[in-house]
């Protein structure tokens, strides 16, 4: 496992890239793209695992640190959205590739959402794109944060705000705080606008986590699957056991779904 750091747009992007053991033929690159806010802090456990699991498969996979979210330069009131866009491609463009190998593009959550806008603004051709339960509309996610600064508000008694008064102060220009992170009205236009799209190339494997056993999918992931599968895209979805790893008051671990997912990556790989 290597770390150092990299020059992105604003500053300097803290990475981590995880490679194969000695004696180990590199198979491809992984590009991981993390989660918003508190999600990111809760899910580095579970991400870390599965790096390491691809590495030990043979592959090379990179763990960009994105600007203003902690490691790399910058605060998170500093943040937008298209710069980050430009960080992952700098984090790719940093790491030796072989043209001839595959790459995979992993996400979770709101990171689905920027893999979509990647492959938008940097078109690139993954054999393998891989969503852990992802964000499908950018603007939905926005109200789920905007939830917490009211619920806050609750707990500590200062009632009276609404999403819809918060949305329109950020539209008229304030940067509002929402669970220690200041929001800047660019970076929210950005999320706001993102929604999951097919990737232009290879196939999609799709995880959800459920407490409950046998769950189906969520409606969201329903119906976007089968909008993408009516358009020719091959995807594989499955829901496993497990805890919301992302979200939880303690860190969790969802071993499944790391195992699912290295399944999957043999499995269309090796075709």
């Amino acid at each position: 496992m290597d770390v150092g750091f990299i020059q992105g747009r604003q500053g300097a992007l803290f990475q981590v890239v995880h490679r194969p053991p000695e004696g180990v033929a590199v198979r491809g690159t992984v590009l991981y793209v993390h989660p918003l806010m508190e999600e990111h802090n809760k899910s580095r456990r579970m991400a870390a695992l599965q790096a390491r699991q691809l590495a030990a498969q043979g592959w090379v996979v990179l763990q960009p640190d994105l600007y203003g979210c902690g490691d790399s330069d910058g605060d998170f009131e500093e943040a937008r959205w298209a710069v980050w866009l430009e960080d992952l491609h700098a984090g790719l463009q940093a790491l030796p590739h072989d043209a001839h190998q595959p790459l995979i593009l992993w996400g979770l959550r709101a990171g689905c959402l920027l893999i979509s806008d990647l492959l938008s603004s940097h078109p690139c051709t993954p054999a393998l794109t891989i969503l852990w339960q992802p964000v499908t509309q950018g603007d939905i996610h926005l109200n789920q944060i905007l939830r917490l600064r009211l619920a806050s508000g609750m707990m500590s008694g200062t009632q009276g705000e609404t999403t819809k008064g918060l949305r329109e102060r950020l539209k008229n220009g304030e940067t509002l705080e929402v669970a220690g992170y200041a929001l800047h009205p660019e970076w929210v236009a950005g999320l706001s606008a993102a929604t999951l799209q097919p990737p232009p190339s290879g196939e999609v494997a799709w995880f959800e986590v459920s407490g409950t056993a046998d769950a189906p999918l969520s409606p969201a992931a329903q119906r976007q699957i089968q909008a993408w599968t009516a358009s020719g895209m091959a995807v594989h979805a499955e829901v496993l056991m497990g805890e919301p790893f992302w979200t939880t008051q303690e860190i969790r671990e969802v071993p499944e779904l790391i195992e699912a997912t290295t399944r999957r990556v043999q499995e269309v790989i090796t075709r």
